[in-house]
């Protein structure tokens, strides 16, 4: 990781910031998130948004349906799959599109070419790289990983959309081992394992998700600002998360930031103050 040491390092520009919802999510909280935004970088303009697929031509709805239905991890061991999608993969993708509403569980799907649409359906004069966009789907979405050759569950990626995934953020991060173990030794139901470990991870529908959500905003603008999301220490909301224990600990308990990314925050907020940050 590089060591930021000064506000000459922050090398993209910023003039605005959209915050794209998905409605199907329930206690995200897109307000309290804009609010904190400001709070923390100062006044800069940020635009809360509707589902970023919706509300499309039908036109619209079947091309998006066709690239969603492409971007589907058929193989979790094979990269980078190209296949013609099914006549049922691409009406199911019409429902979604047509019903934001609508849950979605199941579905992998690759978080590269998810990133890519997105992309797409963003107005061109809103692509300049001064314009952060962060969107929150319910998509789960996943990487390949060189190391074992396979893809992998992620909560977020970063980059032009940032995404952020909310499924992703429910089942990417492993929960905690002895959840595995007595999951192993026992066979007891999952739904009876997660009561017993209530509090100890992250579930859909959690009333923590708009404050562990704040964390990962941050990593989209530092990303965007200073071409680095993460840290490595463990207490800061910066912290890439393997496990949800790790997330509770970097998201929700002080420190909010480690010593160096809060003078590093602090710089932001004396450019924001300023003027554009460049």
């Amino acid at each position: 990781m590089r060591n930021f040491r000064s506000t000459s390092d922050f090398v993209t520009p910023v003039s605005r910031i959209y915050l794209y919802e998905d409605s199907s999510v329930e206690n995200l909280k897109l307000s309290e998130i804009a609010d904190y935004l400001k709070k923390k970088l100062g006044p800069i303009p940020i635009d809360r948004r509707g589902q970023l697929l919706a509300a499309r031509s039908d036109k619209d709805v079947e091309f998006l349906a066709k690239e969603l239905a492409r971007a589907k991890i058929r193989d979790l061991a094979e990269f980078n799959q190209k296949f013609d999608p099914l006549h049922g993969e691409i009406e199911f993708e019409k429902k979604l599109l047509k019903n934001p509403r609508s849950k979605l569980f199941g579905i992998l799907y690759d978080g590269i070419k998810l990133q890519d649409i997105f992309w797409e359906v963003i107005p061109e004069h809103e692509r300049d790289l001064s314009h952060v966009h962060i969107v929150f789907t319910n998509r789960l979405f996943g990487t390949w990983d060189e190391n074992d050759r396979r893809y992998h569950a992620r909560v977020s990626i970063y980059g032009f959309p940032s995404i952020i995934s909310i499924t992703g953020i429910v089942e990417a991060p492993a929960k905690p081992k002895e959840f595995y173990l007595e999951q192993q030794l026992t066979g007891l139901p999952t739904e009876v394992l997660k009561e017993k470990f209530r509090g100890r991870f992250i579930d859909h529908g959690d009333e923590r998700l708009t404050e562990i959500m704040k964390g990962y905003v941050m990593q989209a603008i530092f990303y965007h600002i200073a071409s680095s999301p993460f840290c490595d220490d463990k207490r800061c909301c910066l912290y890439n998360s393997h496990w949800q224990e790790e997330v509770l600990e970097a998201q929700l308990k002080l420190p909010e930031f480690c010593e160096r990314h809060e003078k590093m925050l602090e710089e932001m907020r004396k450019k924001f103050n300023s003027g554009p940050l460049t």
